[in-house]
């Protein structure tokens, strides 16, 4: 693999990693809501998600989708009734008073966190789809196993840095301080958008 080729599925990765999607939602609400440390371990939650659909590109979903469309519908319907959920749960305790602990909402354990994040990801079927298209274009047959080790640690390093650094922007002190004020209405927003992704996702 050329350092061009390699340059170019690098950007693709941060690319796939940075566009809005039900990661970075959760990123972004898990930060305002339980800080810095449990949104680190969730954003490595999503990164093994992503490594786990990249793998799946790798050893052909992709042409397996393409052979059994009933199995990619299948776990687009899947995905998308887990974000349905997710959504309906944070609409309906959006008027919850906001617990805290020094200021900041109790935690859940970093198990929890890194099962939430891979979970999300892994409820969104497309990057299985996304990363076939990445391989084939840029990486060429032939190449050797520690190459896609390598580049399957590249894909989590970009999914894993970029929503901690999501996770990290959503937990500063001035971002919470409105988030409190206003928690209903910011919850029942991302509640909405993960329901309208959940649809998405069943409908694309």
């Amino acid at each position: 693999m050329s350092v061009s080729a390699f340059m170019i599925f690098v950007g693709l990765v941060v690319f796939a990693a940075v566009s809005p999607g039900p990661a970075v939602l959760m990123s972004a609400r898990t930060g305002l809501t339980e800080g810095m440390r449990t949104g680190v371990m969730l954003a490595m939650g999503i990164g093994a998600g992503a490594v786990f659909w990249a793998s799946a590109a790798m050893f052909g979903l992709n042409i397996l989708f393409a052979a059994a469309p009933p199995l990619l519908w299948a776990l687009k319907i899947g995905g998308a009734i887990y974000l349905l959920w997710m959504g309906w749960k944070l609409w309906q305790s959006a008027t919850e008073p906001f617990v805290t602990t020094d200021t900041r909402a109790v935690p859940r354990s970093g198990l929890s966190a890194f099962r939430l994040g891979l979970f999300t990801q892994l409820a969104n079927p497309k990057p299985a789809v996304m990363f076939s298209a990445i391989f084939l274009g840029t990486v060429p047959q032939g190449t050797p196993l520690w190459t896609y080790a390598a580049l399957l640690a590249v894909i989590f390093t970009a999914e894993t840095l970029w929503n901690t650094l999501v996770a990290r922007i959503f937990s500063l002190e001035r971002t919470r301080a409105g988030y409190i004020s206003l928690k209903t209405l910011i919850d029942r927003c991302f509640g909405g958008l993960l329901a309208v992704l959940g649809i998405k996702i069943a409908a694309t």
